[in-house]
């Protein structure tokens, strides 16, 4: 027996060593093999020499992105003088990382580590620019992994796939990175990573231009919870649900009535219910009511307007270079989509493919919304496809497959449309690529270059990005359909869709861009299907064990008004209109086609002024500036009792100090005073004695309701 084992030991020693042999006498693939170890040691990252000018002399591409580039400055670069292939231990590319000369970025790998020792038999076997396999794809272990417990260590592993259908374990090569470092602990060394903090969480995987999300979960919760018998009112509700009972969180009950009249108004009206309209909808029975309620909003005139404003600041309307005449036209056509319920596929279409004269034809001021091929490049590819195809301006995008060929590629399309009054093609339009400087050839981004006889791109970029199978198209605009809704978007932010950045519920996102392609394309649809979900009805007073959610719906979401929103609901809580401009006296802040319109009040509440988009999260917030006058400033204080405002309509007809209070509440906050309040109120009443302090004390009171939270958030 011990003569068996001691072949049997001998016979795996000598594999074990020819396995060894044939590794260290393997060829060097330079694309898949050198590449990865530079950007494993950070050679090529962006604070080192994958910067856009380099480090010293000495420019990489961005993790790898061209290597034949790459190729280029190490081995030919500089008279060759980076590579020795006589004494390879000689070479600069060598002697720097290992600092056995003088490198800024200090010691990169000890030199008989297996960097070292890769980078020196590349050398060795003549430094050549060869590589035999292209790789496919990386598949990563576990893609998903779910955990009850903290801090148990969870081992990752990487495999390349090649085109030649072969594979390869690449971890040692695999950066791992985690978007929340306080959350997630990885170890380099041993390709490990442990969660600190319960929650849903991304770490991101790196080997060579491919990075892929891993998502890391541990309930927020100790016990498992079961939410069967929790209220579903369409699939929006089973993917939520799913994803609280895997978090282990429990959603917050169903707001009431007045609460939903007043948030659901607000988000497809932009307008507070008027308090007969409180009145009726909280004396209302049907059990229906909600859905009635939606199905009129709407189909009214100030969902029109509402989502006209909208879509004219997703399409950044504004006078270019003061043309107001082209703006009108601009947003009289917007407008004329909504009210149409038009197919959101068809106007990207207009949009892309318009010409003619601006005053007259309005969708061909889409051509004029930015100051080149370029910007018109980032814009769209940021609008409908919710990408930022502009991170691929310089090199290839960090995070996401867009490359310099994809930016530019567009760019060239968007460069034979002539920008000005009049749009119109352009045949001999170009625009050069920055690494070639030579004319960028037309490009669909990720896809393919038009062939040199197509005469205008811009149809072939239109039928790929509206086409039902686009990846982009549908879930980008009903991405921003759910965060104006819900406060915020599935992917946050909205205009940065990359699988290292992936959706919250991904497979509801999926479900919500195929039910809105199956239904023609149309807003209307997907807005109705959002405000008759339990989900959305849920309220925003968080409970105990939901309280730290802030992106898994287990309650509604506090918003600032958006500026003309609230501008608008001040006027029609003190009854008294604002004046924007030269527009006639009653014109709602929410109608106005220019966003430079006169306006101290929408300055103050901070508008955006659609030079860029108008989606951030604080778009609406105003800052201190806001807070301040809206403390001390006469957006408030000129008009709370000024003549014929309701304030002094009420005195007028006769009504009691707290059937005053009673009022402003219905107006302002869209419900009557809770018992509690009532006591209050009336308790400071009773404290004064003169009609005069009466007065003074109304006045503070309005005052106080229209800075309160309740009032400038939609809740």
């Amino acid at each position: 027996m011990k003569t068996l084992l001691s072949a049997l030991a001998l016979v795996v020693g000598f594999a074990a060593a020819g396995v060894a042999e044939e590794a260290s006498s393997r060829r060097v693939d330079f694309r898949n093999d050198l590449i990865p170890m530079f950007t494993k040691n950070g050679c090529n990252a962006g604070a080192c020499h994958g910067a856009a000018i380099g480090r010293g002399g000495f420019k990489l591409s961005l993790y790898g992105g061209d290597p034949a580039s790459d190729y280029e400055a190490i081995v030919r670069q500089r008279q060759g003088r980076r590579i020795h292939l006589l004494d390879p231990a000689g070479s600069l590319i060598y002697r720097k990382p290992a600092e056995y000369v003088q490198h800024g970025g200090g010691a990169v790998f000890e030199d008989q580590s297996e960097s070292a020792r890769l980078l020196l038999r590349w050398i060795e076997q003549g430094a050549s620019p060869v590589s035999r396999r292209e790789l496919v794809d990386v598949a990563i272990t576990p893609a998903k992994h779910v955990s009850r417990s903290l801090d148990e260590p969870i081992a990752l592993r990487a495999v390349a796939h090649y085109a030649d259908g072969s594979t390869r374990d690449v971890t040692r090569w695999t950066i791992f990175k985690a978007e929340d470092a306080s959350a997630v602990a990885v170890d380099p060394a041993s390709a490990t990573t442990r969660v600190l903090r319960p929650g849903r969480h991304i770490v991101i995987a790196r080997y060579l231009n491919t990075v892929v999300p891993i998502e890391l979960v541990v309930p927020l919760a100790e016990s498992t919870i079961d939410l069967a018998d929790e209220a579903q009112s369409n699939f929006i509700d089973q993917r939520v649900l799913e994803s609280l009972a895997a978090l282990g969180l429990s959603p917050s009950p169903v707001c009431d009535d007045a609460t939903y009249l007043r948030r659901v108004s607000l988000d497809l009206t932009g307008r507070l219910p008027s308090p007969q309209q409180v009145r009726d909808f909280l004396d209302d029975d049907r059990a229906d009511k909600r859905r009635v309620l939606v199905d009129r909003l709407l189909e009214g005139e100030a969902f029109q307007q509402y989502w006209t404003l909208q879509l004219a600041k997703l399409l950044r309307i504004s006078p270019p270079q003061g043309d107001q005449q082209a703006a009108q036209a601009y947003h009289r056509w917007v407008a004329d989509q909504v009210k149409r319920d038009a197919s959101y596929r068809q106007l990207a279409r207009t949009l892309i493919l318009a010409s003619g004269d601006t005053h007259v034809v309005g969708p061909a001021n889409f051509y004029r919304t930015t100051t080149g091929p370029r910007e018109q490049a980032e814009f769209v590819s940021e609008l409908f496809m919710g990408s930022r195809l502009r991170c691929a301006n310089c090199h290839n995008h960090p995070l996401d497959r867009w490359t310099q060929d994809d930016y530019h590629g567009l760019a060239a399309v968007f460069a034979k449309v002539e920008q000005g009054e009049t749009v119109r093609p352009k045949p001999d339009g170009q625009t050069i690529h920055p690494r070639t400087l030579e004319p960028a050839a037309e490009r669909i981004p990720g896809e393919f270059f038009l062939a040199d006889s197509a005469t205008d791109g811009r149809q072939q970029f239109a039928d790929w990005l509206t086409d039902p199978a686009n990846p982009y198209f549908a879930k980008a605009i009903v991405n921003r359909l759910w965060q104006r809704m819900m406060g915020r978007g599935l992917v946050e932010p909205v205009d940065d869709f990359r699988d290292t950045n992936p959706a919250t519920h991904p497979v509801l996102l999926d479900q919500l861009a195929e039910d809105f392609i199956q239904h023609g394309y149309r807003l209307r649809r997907t807005l109705r299907l959002i405000a008759n979900s339990t989900t959305y009805a849920r309220s925003a007073n968080a409970t105990a064990e939901n309280k730290d959610d802030d992106r898994f719906y287990s309650h509604a979401l506090r918003r600032p008004l958006e500026a003309e929103v609230l501008a608008d609901a001040i006027s029609d809580v003190l009854g008294v209109a604002d004046r924007y401009g030269d527009q006639p006296v009653g014109t709602r802040a929410v109608t106005l086609v220019s966003p430079a319109t006169a306006s101290p009040a929408l300055d103050i509440l901070g508008r955006c002024d659609r030079s860029g988009a108008c989606e951030s999260s604080s778009r609406s917030a105003g800052g201190l500036p806001q807070k301040l006058h809206l403390f001390n400033g006469d957006l408030l204080n000129a008009r709370i009792a000024a003549e014929g405002g309701r304030l002094e309509r009420l005195r007028l007809e006769g009504k009691r100090s707290m059937e005053v209070i009673q009022a402003f509440y219905l107006a302002a906050l869209s419900r009557p005073p809770t018992n509690r309040e009532r006591e209050h109120w009336q308790t400071q009443l009773n404290g004064l004695g003169s009609h005069h302090a009466r007065q003074a004390f109304l006045e503070d009171f309005v005052w106080g309701l229209l800075t309160c939270e309740e009032f400038v958030t939609n809740h």
